[in-house]
């Protein structure tokens, strides 16, 4: 039975003679995601702007296309719709109306008027809720904490596991896959909300997943040629792992490109910030990881092993 190879499985790829490049190339990328961010901003959704949800149930199935079209027309600003649990159950959130709470209450009459006039009499409004500033202030401070928190745990995780260099050098890399999302979003203008932030968070999981891959070829591989340039061992490991690292990033954007295009706008700016970071994530593992090694002066330890020469060196 053959397997399906998008990468040879024996490449020689000198990737470090690029690294000089791809280094500028993420500096350049990385500032612009950081001026992006404080120049635009990010579009930030109900979740952290603060607003309105309100659940309601539609006696048949809800048809989420008209009831969009009816709450467009209305001058309440952001309108979001998706399905919540059955298909007869619909979550409208509406962003914060200027105002006290007589102008949200306001709006939601504005939703229950347009939605029993224009949709179904028979809709009922199951639930009313308003967010506000200081929940959405507590909501963007979890969110910083998860992610601060992701970042101490693999530091500490791959501190322990392999060398310092190794645990700086895999923050260093999650950390620019995140600012390199947070960036795609500001520059897009999709909106940011908590499941935005989880997608952020499912970006560094994969990245750090990927560097682990290439930084345990990295120490087994040190162990083995002892003799060899570290520059000519990092390709060798790149090498190595290449194929697998493609074929993890091929089949996860195929899923993530099928869920982009079939699975409805609730879920569009998830799979958007997916489909980014594991492309963000995969140039990184080759290319920030691996390279920032090197300037971290990683330096082989005292483990037993055969030495090979440079020449000849190639893993079994």
């Amino acid at each position: 039975m053959r397997h399906l190879k998008l990468i040879p499985e024996k490449t020689n790829f000198t990737f470090m003679r690029w690294r000089n490049i791809a280094f500028a190339l993420t500096a350049l990328l990385t500032l612009l995601s950081v001026g992006f961010f404080f120049g635009r901003g990010l579009n930030l959704g109900i979740d952290f702007a603060g607003g309105i949800v309100i659940e309601v149930r539609s006696p048949e199935a809800a048809s989420l296309g008209q009831m969009r079209a009816v709450l467009s027309r209305l001058p309440l600003g952001e309108v979001a719709l998706q399905e919540f649990g059955s298909s007869n159950d619909v979550l409208i959130r509406i962003q914060r109306q200027e105002g006290d709470e007589r102008a949200q209450q306001a709006a939601v009459e504005q939703v229950r008027e347009a939605l029993k006039r224009d949709v179904s009499e028979g809709i009922s409004f199951r639930r009313v809720e308003f967010v506000g500033p200081k929940v959405s202030g507590e909501l963007i401070e979890a969110a910083i904490y998860a992610v601060l928190i992701s970042l101490i745990g693999i530091l500490v995780y791959i501190w322990f596991r392999f060398e310092w260099q190794y645990g700086l050098g895999a923050v260093v890399t999650t950390v620019h896959d995140a600012i390199m999302t947070v960036g795609f979003f500001a520059v897009t203008g999709l909106e940011f909300n908590l499941t935005s932030v989880a997608a952020i968070l499912t970006v560094i999981g994969y990245s750090i997943n990927d560097t682990v891959v290439v930084y345990d070829r990295v120490r087994e591989n040190m162990r083995k040629y002892k003799t060899m340039p570290l520059e000519t061992m990092l390709d060798l490991c790149i090498n190595e792992t290449l194929s697998r690292t493609v074929m993890t990033g091929a089949t996860t954007l195929l899923a993530l490109l099928a869920l982009f295009m079939f699975g409805g706008e609730v879920i569009r700016s998830f799979t958007a910030a997916m489909i980014f970071g594991i492309i963000v994530g995969t140039y990184s593992s080759v290319f920030v990881a691996a390279p920032i090694l090197i300037h971290l002066k990683l330096k082989r330890g005292g483990e037993k092993g055969e030495g090979a020469s440079p020449a000849g060196a190639e893993a079994d």
